[in-house]
């Protein structure tokens, strides 16, 4: 059964804009704080990008992203969402959602989609 499709990813310029979707299973998303974390060519860890809470009351935004990313959520359909603006190069990715833990408590993947910022 697949609980996490990532979707929204494309090719851009520097400086361009991009919204991400994820849909997740309620099993995934009810309640829970969720995550987008984003994995570089190369990079075998996953990057922490942007968390929000249940009732988007709590948002963090490492300062990488900070001013240029956007995280929200409409929990009636279980999607989670980040706005991408001002992309640079060193943006491009494969993003995915899950729940907001730290990565190596994280069993379900979704495929991830890929975010490449030409410059």
């Amino acid at each position: 059964q697949v609980e996490i499709v990532e979707s929204g990813g494309g090719l851009v310029q520097t400086g361009g804009s991009l919204r991400l979707s994820c849909a997740v299973s309620g099993r995934l998303f009810d309640g829970n704080f969720m995550a987008w974390f984003r994995q570089t060519p190369g990079n075998g860890e996953r990057e922490f990008v942007a968390a929000i809470s249940w009732n988007e009351e709590d948002i963090y935004l490492p300062t990488s992203v900070k001013g240029r990313f956007a995280i929200y959520r409409d929990n009636s359909i279980n999607t989670l969402y980040l706005q991408m603006n001002d992309l640079k190069p060193e943006d491009t990715a494969v993003y995915y959602c899950n729940i907001n833990k730290p990565v190596n408590e994280l069993t379900v993947w979704g495929q991830g989609t890929q975010v490449t910022v030409s410059s």
